[in-house]
């Protein structure tokens, strides 16, 4: 084995997926029976399958998360006039879907050791131009719903649930997902669920769901295909990634169970280390499933980039956390945000990294990752003392 083969088989990457045999056999029966485009018959077992794993009556499956967000905003009608608030501390398809829209975005900031979105702070962020709140799960813990619930409930607000990174999570005992006036999920590898690319939106208003999948069909009538009143986006789902969606929905519960378990020796593995923490393990309504595991450095003068272009050298695969909405270059040259301050999602974002934690990391490899870790950052935190 060549040197450069050595060290591609011992690096470990940050997610790696498992397909299993159920999986295989229902993509394989697509490709004998020659269903492979969008209007195969695993699409609609899948919506309905998904649906009420999550709880809700609905299900709209679609080409990724990032199109679920855009057809729910669409559906829900927001557009110029009215303002969503969502955290600032997330991916940048959230905002995009709004803006994209004609509408404003609105951000808040994270709690410090959920690093989710604050229910206080949305309630000070609503104007009367406020017309939905946007609500994103983080790395395994969900958003506290309760209030968001009420305070939408009282001020007549829509409200998204973007339950991408809870999938087969719960809040309240409830199905993450199953909150809210509309909610979206993306099934990327790295998902509790994958169909490689891939997205759901869910929801308990049947004409909500309709309109979702006009939207996502370049919104062709039913009586005469190619005649258009609006525009609509091309974002179907095929049977092939629907086929591999079933066969990951029937093991989700296992896989939220390994999940845990990758998180809770992590936990042991840095609980003595002085420099990092990490995402609390439960809170009074939830119990973290690590999506993903992250860390945050301690240190203010220690930084994530210093330790992923390090850690990479030593054969370990990491992502950075989200880089904050209000400072992405994009939506300033837009003048958003302009007055926004969120220190927290800034103090995440510079001190912030994830660590290997796919569903093929084996034990033996988890010890060498947190080995890897604790060592480059005494290596850093004694040359910056």
């Amino acid at each position: 084995m060549s040197g450069a083969a050595k060290a591609m088989s011992d690096f470990i990457p940050v997610n790696e997926p498992v397909i299993g045999e159920r999986e295989k056999a229902l993509v394989m029966e697509c490709l004998n029976t020659g269903w492979i485009s969008s209007e195969g018959p695993f699409i609609s077992q899948f919506e309905e399958a998904f649906s009420r794993r999550v709880g809700r009556k609905h299900g709209v499956a679609c080409a990724n998360g990032t199109a679920a967000l855009d057809l729910a905003v669409a559906a829900l009608g927001l557009g110029p006039g009215d303002e969503v608030i969502l955290p600032t501390f997330t991916i940048i398809s959230c905002a995009a879907a709004i803006v994209r829209a004609g509408a404003t975005p609105v951000v808040v900031d994270a709690d410090p050791n959920t690093w989710n979105m604050v229910p206080e702070q949305v309630a000070a962020a609503i104007s009367p131009r406020t017309a939905a709140i946007m609500v994103v799960h983080i790395y395994g813990l969900p958003v506290d719903m309760d209030p968001i619930l009420e305070l939408a409930a009282r001020q007549g607000l829509a409200v998204i649930e973007d339950a991408a990174e809870l999938i087969g999570g719960t809040y309240k005992d409830k199905p993450c997902g199953s909150f809210g006036t509309i909610s979206t999920f993306s099934f990327y590898p790295n998902k509790h669920i994958t169909t490689g690319e891939g997205g759901m939106i869910a929801t308990n208003d049947a004409s909500l769901s309709e309109r979702c999948k006009s939207l996502r069909n370049l919104c062709f009538q039913p009586k005469q295909r190619f005649l258009h009143h609006e525009l609509g986006w091309n974002y179907r789902m095929t049977n092939l990634q629907a086929a591999l969606g079933l066969g990951q929905l029937e093991r989700l519960d296992h896989t939220v169970m390994k999940k845990r378990e990758i998180g809770l020796l992590y936990k042991h593995l840095f609980a003595a280390n002085q420099h990092i923490h990490s995402q609390v393990d439960s809170t009074d309504f939830a119990l973290n499933i690590y999506w993903v595991f992250g860390l945050l450095l301690k240190q203010e003068n220690l930084f994530a980039c210093d330790l992923i272009d390090e850690l990479a050298k030593a054969g370990i695969g990491t992502r950075p956390f989200f880089y904050p909405l209000h400072l992405q270059p994009v939506f300033r040259a837009k003048k958003f945000f302009q007055s926004a301050h969120c220190p927290v999602a800034e103090r995440l974002s510079r001190q912030g990294f994830y660590i290997p934690s796919g569903l093929a990391l084996t034990a033996d490899k988890q010890k060498i990752v947190a080995a890897k870790v604790a060592s480059i950052t005494q290596h850093f935190a004694e040359s910056t003392t």
